[in-house]
């Protein structure tokens, strides 16, 4: 279960990097260097949600899930401890 989880981690990962680098940066249009971003638009002047930016959205809420996963996996108490495992300690004065 957990092989899967990490799987699926570590994909959305890789797919989150490469959809982050193909995004187009805010102001990216040689228009918007000089204010003319078109403000009076039904979008305002950034325009619809684009495909990349709600794949994005959604590929983050499954990073987030996958992590809190982890957290709470790795958070669980063993059921043995190391301390009891140790042999015991003989003292030099004991002799």
């Amino acid at each position: 279960m957990i092989g899967v989880i990490i799987g699926i981690h570590i994909f959305v990962c890789i797919l989150l990097i490469a959809i982050i680098l193909l995004q187009t940066g805010k102001g990216a249009e040689v228009g918007a260097v000089f204010g003319g971003g078109a403000s009076t638009t039904l979008f305002g002047p950034a325009g619809p949600t684009g495909l990349f930016t709600k794949i994005t959205v959604v590929l983050a809420a499954v990073f987030m899930l996958t992590s809190i996963f982890f957290t709470l996996f790795s958070a669980k108490p063993s059921s043995k401890s190391v301390i009891e495992e140790r042999p015991p300690i003989e003292s030099p004065f004991s002799r």
